[in-house]
């Protein structure tokens, strides 16, 4: 099933959550890590901390596993919604909000 999700951004847990995308660790999780690391790079900032993303899911609560493997560490106030087809989600990139954050603090 497909959904459109929002969720508030964990600021301080920012640039673990980059690494974790990016080391391989969230990527090789099984079933969906690889979904999730895909959702990542799709994901828009909609208003000031918040993000919003489509993403496949099926497991009978939404998004249960990725929540509890991933999501609940970095983002809160995760709601999901159930829709048809791809949501035309529009903002800036999180992913290079993510990749521009760890730069500035480096």
């Amino acid at each position: 099933m497909l959904y459109r999700i929002r969720a508030k951004i964990i600021e301080e847990k920012s640039a673990e959550f980059l690494e974790k995308l990016m080391d391989g660790s969230i990527e090789q999780q099984r079933p969906d890590g690889q979904e999730i690391v895909a959702s990542m790079k799709r994901a828009k900032i909609t208003a000031p901390g918040l993000i919003e993303w489509s993403e496949t899911c099926y497991c009978p609560t939404p998004l249960a596993h990725e929540k509890e493997t991933v999501y609940d560490h970095f983002l809160s106030e995760i709601q999901t919604e159930a829709i048809s087809s791809e949501a035309d989600i529009r903002g800036e990139s999180f992913w290079n909000y993510l990749v521009g954050s760890r730069q500035q603090a480096g």
